[in-house]
Formats: C-alpha cells, sequence, structure tokens
C-alpha cells in the first residue's frame, strides 16, 4: 500500500474496513499501523480543543528514516530521533506540534508502533462547534470556510499550542482530543509544499469540501513524476 497510486490507495479499505458504525472505539492502539492507514482513519474524526469542535476533512501522512518501515524524505523524523521530533517516535496517538517557519504552530497525530516513527498532519477542518471561540481565535473577517483551512489556521482555531506536544488525544481529560469516525468519499494527492518525496499520493481530503487546502507544490521538488 505505501507505493500504490492515489486510485489505488482511496479504492482500498484497508484497515477501515474494521469499523462499520459510525463512530470507532476510542483507542490509540487503531493507530499503531502504517501512516497511510492512519491518515486514512484520521479523515473524518472529530478533534476538540479549548471550546471548539470540529470535523478533520484533509491530512497528510508522513513516515520515518531510511531503516525504518516506511522511510520518507519529507518527513521531520528521516534524519532520526531529536528533541523536537521526538513524539514521532513514541507511542500512537499523541500529538506531535511543531513551528512552521517559526511562526505558525501546527499539529499532527503519531501513529504506527511505539519506537518507529511516523505521524498524520492535520491539514485542514470544518468547525462543527464553538465557532464563536474559532472565530475570536482567528479574527472577525475569517469567513466560516477558511477558520480552519491549513495546518496553522487549524491549531490556531482550537487554540492549540507547542505546550500540547506529547498531549494523548484518546486521553478524555486532555486538552485537545479526538474521536475517529467514518470520513465519507475521499480523494487523494501529492503533500502540500514538500520538496522531497513529493509525487507521493499521501495527502487524503474529504470530496467536495470547501475547506480544503488548495494545492501548492514546492518550487523546490522536481518536476510532476521525477520524485517518489
Amino acid at each position: 500500500m505505501m507505493n500504490s497510486s492515489c486510485d489505488e490507495l482511496c479504492a482500498s479499505d484497508g484497515a477501515l474496513s474494521t469499523a462499520t458504525g459510525r463512530i470507532f472505539a476510542v483507542n490509540a492502539d487503531l493507530l499503531a499501523v502504517d501512516p497511510v492507514t492512519a491518515a486514512r482513519l484520521l479523515l473524518g474524526a472529530v478533534i476538540t480543543g479549548r471550546g471548539v469542535s470540529a470535523l478533520i476533512v484533509e491530512v497528510e501522512a508522513y513516515g520515518g528514516p531510511p531503516d525504518g518501515p516506511w522511510p520518507d524524505a519529507a518527513a521531520h523524523s528521516f534524519r532520526g530521533p531529536s528533541t523536537r521530533n521526538a513524539v514521532m517516535f513514541g507511542p500512537p496517538g499523541r500529538l506531535y506540534t511543531y513551528r512552521s517557519h517559526g511562526i505558525h504552530v501546527c499539529a499532527n497525530v503519531a501513529c504506527g508502533p511505539a519506537g518507529t516513527a511516523a505521524a498524520v498532519l492535520l491539514r485542514a477542518a470544518t468547525v462543527e462547534s464553538g465557532v464563536e471561540f474559532a472565530a475570536a481565535r482567528r479574527g472577525p473577517a475569517v469567513r466560516p470556510a477558511a477558520l480552519a483551512r491549513g495546518p496553522g489556521n487549524l491549531c490556531s482555531a482550537l487554540g492549540i499550542t507547542m505546550g500540547d506536544n506529547g498531549a494523548d488525544v484518546f486521553d478524555p481529560s486532555s486538552a485537545v482530543t479526538v474521536q475517529l469516525g467514518a470520513g465519507g468519499p475521499e480523494s487523494c494527492g501529492p503533500r502540500v509544499g514538500v520538496s522531497r518525496a513529493a509525487d507521493r499520493p499521501w495527502r487524503f481530503w474529504l470530496t467536495g469540501r470547501p475547506e480544503v487546502s488548495a494545492f501548492r507544490r514546492s518550487p523546490r521538488a522536481p518536476r510532476p513524476g521525477e520524485s517518489d
């Protein structure tokens, strides 16, 4: 599945077929899987943080170092563990936060068995409750569909900070929690803005949702078809 085409990934059920109801059991062990499967499990989940609940409509899968099961040159973990990326090597279901360009906080959910590196970036969500809190954080001029579009905006809308790094999103007492659910029709394609492994169809989104990010290929990436 790791090297499958976009059409094959979106057509396959994989681990998703283990759930037939609307909501999965709340158990981090469900994310002790490869990053593509974990990304599809998190697509359509509900994330709640500091008065706001939102439906996750776009995610990206990221793997780990060359000697791991899912080598990924675009991942923060590719060069091995560090203080910054330690959560990616830990148990599944932990929040991995970092600052993009030193400014915007972005959030990932660690996946794979403990000791392996992988995570799923939360790229976009639609705010379902607590719109007033999200709007207060993002600004009154921001349209509802744009409140949590883009990983930095998602964290801003939900009040996710660097202090949430390592939080267990399946612990009801955490400030940020996730409830897995059935996602619906999905699409996939290359990840946004990465310069390496730029052709992998490891970005997944709920088809037709206006909150999904526009695709932007990194100007430093090889031409389409010349990357893995």
